[in-house]
């Protein structure tokens, strides 16, 4: 009983991972070469169909710090199968586009903070860090180069790249029609002022043992003080994976799609 129990898990994970490993494969692997000679390793989804006159929204994705690396892969683990879903794919046809920072490198930093538990661990005023540098020089070449609906350019990121999405957002306030940061953070003080017509939805779980909780809270505190249009949603006892639940969530695909830049 205990060999043929085994031998049913194995099969299921087997084809958990042969379907992983199949809707991967719908997504290019591309690497964007910069003027200086720096690598951007990313992976582009592409609408089924692209019809001649017709523009598509797109979407930037933003990996967690785990997913760094140099396999343009890995960056897909969380978020990629939600793109090539047959449904989504035919439902929400755009372009998607998931580079992979660096191991080395960090999203919303020059270098990975050396934790989370001090008061304000997000840099307040530095410059772009590279990768980010170059996802914009990327996001940029693909809006010149596909038919592109500037009007419906979106940003989603988790942890690490939540954090980059808060980033992205308030030094591009003009860029994005919404952005989707799970479980992510920033210097609030950069939030001061702030003017973006970007539609916010904030994600996090309330047991967050990575990135605490409040981050998500002061944020979306500051945001509606400054009349951002923005909604937060926290998962009581979800700890840091709180990307699972807001992947789930019935509109979280609708919710972004509907969104059009004003």
């Amino acid at each position: 009983m205990k060999y043929k129990n085994f031998k049913i898990s194995f099969l299921i994970l087997f084809a958990v991972v042969m379907t992983a490993t199949a809707q991967y494969k719908e997504y290019d692997s591309l690497a964007y070469v910069s003027r200086r000679g720096d690598t951007l390793l990313y992976r582009q989804l592409n609408p089924l169909q692209v019809e001649d006159g017709k523009k598509y929204p797109l979407v930037l994705f933003l990996h967690g710090a785990g997913e760094r690396g140099a396999d343009n892969r890995t960056q897909l683990t969380h978020g990629g199968m939600m793109f090539t879903n047959p449904v989504n794919r035919e439902k929400y046809p755009a372009f998607v586009l998931f580079p992979q920072c660096p191991s080395d490198s960090y999203w919303p930093a020059h270098k990975r903070p050396d934790g989370f538990q001090q008061e304000n661990p997000f840099p307040a005023n530095d410059e772009i860090s590279r990768p980010l540098a170059l996802t914009k020089e990327l996001l940029d070449r693909i809006i010149d180069t596909y038919p592109v609906d500037k009007n419906r350019i979106y940003i989603t990121g988790l942890s690490m790249g939540g954090m980059g999405t808060f980033d992205m957002v308030c030094r591009f306030p003009e860029l994005f029609a919404a952005a989707i940061p799970i479980c992510g953070g920033i210097h609030t003080d950069r939030l001061n002022d702030f003017s973006s017509k970007t539609a916010i939805r904030i994600f996090h779980g309330d047991a967050d043992s990575v990135v605490p909780v409040r981050f998500s809270r002061e944020a979306f505190m500051k945001l509606k003080a400054e009349g951002a249009n923005v909604e937060y949603i926290e998962f009581p006892g979800v700890n840091h994976g709180s990307w699972d639940p807001a992947f789930n969530k019935p509109d979280f695909m609708s919710w972004m799609f509907q969104q059009i830049k004003k």
